[in-house]
């Protein structure tokens, strides 16, 4: 009893703190010609609740796609025909085709919050919960510990609220699938990860574990993988239905959901390329497509160990490694003979990036260096999340700890 009660102070807080830097603005607001983010979800409502199903992702009059065309997954498009119905019975200025472009108002704004809430509250705080309870080892009041962290994870809560988003939604599904796959239902796993994949073009960071995990499940144990197999293809079968019936649809979505003519490179972001371009100029020595040939190559050199890890080793405690591995998402497990390692390293990170922020905020670059700041962030970031990677695969193939090693970590 004691323990729900916990689980539910934690969820309210995690309520608490979502709404209330949703009351907040956001960003692009009052900044004409594309007033940011959460203008192009408003704007897919638009879009999807006034044409028909076949112009969605094509450019026409009616739509614009230079003007935050669609390009997510066909199950994000449903999800915004959704929001789209239930605001038109609001207020149908809020949809209007044309006339509606950068609606802002304090009513809509409250209205699209409320959405990224409701997705929240039904999928991904739900697994988040029953994920901490069934699938989190040590005591309970562990179990409660890290559910208070996911729920207060300052990046989703800023994104999804403060930016505009609903990742909550993909990362829900996700989640969904873990828990499936960690509970032994396999089927209904894979359903749920195939809805994540169909809603977010992102969760590919997850797919390769997925499928290593139940296909080397598969090999070892002998388990019949029709199943499985069936219930993904249904799934994706179901979500694309619309588009399937012309070739030239289905292919269109393809192209707005991957836009590979973007290139590498947008803003200073925290990645490989980005950060390998201060020292060797990526952008000016290669093509665009020898660039995005070289990164797929170097995407999946660096999945694959892991990957193949889970493969011939189909435990779950190797397949939420894997995930980590695939997505730089943190989460799993850390033996003790590398822990006094991890908590220096983690204090040295967190002391280079305040020390880097406040310099950021306190003085002004050099004239002739204008991005240094901005540089030194993304490029200390990355240098993080490629050490978090290579820990991560050397535990992974070091095998999972001890119980005696877990007991005295406890």
């Amino acid at each position: 009893m004691q323990t729900w009660s916990l689980i539910s102070i934690c969820v309210l807080l995690g309520v608490v703190v979502r709404w209330g830097v949703s009351l907040n603005s956001y960003s692009g607001a009052g900044k004409p010609p594309m007033f940011g983010d959460y203008e192009a979800q408003r704007h897919w409502q638009e879009v999807t609740y006034n044409l028909p199903i076949r112009e969605w992702y094509f450019n026409s009059t009616n739509n614009d796609l230079a003007y935050w065309g669609l390009d997510y997954p066909p199950l994000t498009a449903y999800h915004s025909w959704l929001c789209a119905y239930i605001a038109n019975i609001i207020n149908p200025e809020w949809v209007k085709l044309h006339k509606s472009r950068g609606y802002e108002s304090p009513e809509h704004k409250l209205f699209m919050r409320t959405t990224v809430l409701v997705a929240d509250l039904l999928l991904f705080i739900p697994a988040v919960v029953l994920y901490c309870l069934y699938l989190t080892d040590g005591s309970s009041k562990k179990k409660v510990s890290v559910l208070l962290c996911i729920l207060l994870y300052p990046g989703i809560i800023l994104i999804d609220y403060g930016h505009f988003q609903y990742n909550g939604v993909s990362l829900g599904l996700a989640l969904w699938g873990i828990l499936g796959l960690g509970l032994g239902w396999d089927a209904l796993g894979s359903i749920a990860f195939s809805l994540a994949l169909n809603y977010k073009q992102m969760e590919l960071y997850h797919a390769l574990p997925f499928f290593c995990y139940l296909l080397g499940k598969c090999f070892k144990a002998g388990l019949m993988g029709h199943g499985i197999a069936a219930a993904v293809v249904v799934t994706f079968a179901l979500c694309w239905l619309p588009f399937l019936s012309d070739p030239v649809q289905a292919l269109q979505v393809v192209r707005r959901i991957f836009p590979v003519a973007r290139g590498l490179f947008e803003d200073k972001v925290a990645n490989t390329w980005c950060s390998l371009n201060v020292l060797i100029k990526i952008r000016t020595l290669m093509s665009s497509d020898a660039q995005l040939y070289l990164s797929l190559v170097f995407t999946l050199l660096a999945v694959l160990p892991s990957s193949i890890r889970v493969l011939t080793r189909p435990t779950f405690w190797h397949f939420k490694l894997a995930l980590v591995n695939s997505s730089l998402v943190h989460t799993g497990s850390s033996q003790t003979w590398i822990q006094n390692f991890l908590y220096k390293g983690f204090y040295i990170s967190v002391a280079a990036m305040v020390g880097l922020s406040i310099t950021s905020v306190t003085l002004d670059p050099p004239s002739h260096l204008p991005d240094l700041f901005p540089v030194l962030v993304s490029t200390t970031a990355y240098l993080l999340f490629l050490g978090t990677i290579i820990h991560f695969n050397i535990l992974q193939f070091s095998g999972p700890p001890s119980k005696k090693s877990q007991k005295k970590s406890n």
